[in-house]
């Protein structure tokens, strides 16, 4: 694939819905990005994009909760290395087919393949649909003496695919007045999805899915080496 130039955001979204896939920001881990951190030597052209300057069309920044609040067909979450990322929606089914297939949370828990805290973060979420992160927080029980086990619990659920990130929003006065900076919104991954993509993930065997993203990776970088490869799909 020829790699495109970058120049704002609707640039980033076509080549993001071409791709499929990408890291959030920069290829540290040498899979793929569509998106660099240093503008000046990678890609080699000029462009009026640079990060944290709070401008919505050139700042990548902005850009993942542009494309959660503007675009139904993209996800935004850590899902990979424990880092976030980007999957287009003709790719979600696939990647639940490797980090989830038809395993429920309550399985993955009693097979040792979820923690307690994950546990106890993703079951207040479900019985509130969509929640922000101060929120949740005080929900779940978790104090400020558990800050780690809880941020823990947090990125397990996204990297197994459980929640995802859905949006951000302001705290609330007793008055009902928006206050302070926002916080992110989460929700589980069914309810982002829908059901029809847990189903057409079931469809899927996890070797067809694994070769299928490995063979879109080595079509974005030649170079990627297998370890990263697989590490990058199963999470």
């Amino acid at each position: 694939m020829i790699r495109k130039q970058i120049k704002n955001y609707n640039d980033f979204l076509d080549a993001l819905l071409e791709a499929g896939f990408s890291m959030g920001g920069g290829n540290s881990e040498g899979i793929y990005s569509v998106i660099p951190w240093n503008w000046n030597q990678d890609p080699p052209y000029e462009t009026t994009v640079r990060w944290h300057t709070g401008l919505p069309d050139t700042d990548p920044w902005e850009w993942r909760i542009r494309v959660l609040d503007e675009h139904k067909g993209i996800g935004y979450s850590k899902v990979f290395f424990k880092k976030s990322g980007y999957i287009t929606k003709e790719w979600i089914p696939y990647f639940l087919a490797v980090r989830r297939g038809n395993r429920t949370l309550e399985e993955e828990y009693e097979n040792g393949v979820i923690s307690s805290q994950a546990k106890r973060i993703y079951k207040t979420i479900s019985e509130h649909k969509t929640l922000p992160l101060h929120s949740m927080k005080e929900l779940a029980g978790f104090g400020r003496e558990n800050k780690a086990q809880f941020e823990r619990g947090l990125v397990e659920l996204q990297t197994k695919m459980f929640i995802t990130m859905c949006g951000r929003q302001q705290k609330r006065s007793q008055k009902g007045e928006e206050y302070g900076w926002s916080s992110t919104v989460f929700c589980t991954t069914e309810h982002f999805w829908g059901e029809e993509m847990l189903e057409k993930a079931d469809q899927i065997k996890t070797e067809e899915a694994i070769d299928k993203i490995s063979e879109r990776i080595l079509l974005l970088n030649p170079s990627a080496e297998k370890k990263k490869i697989l590490k990058f799909i199963k999470g």
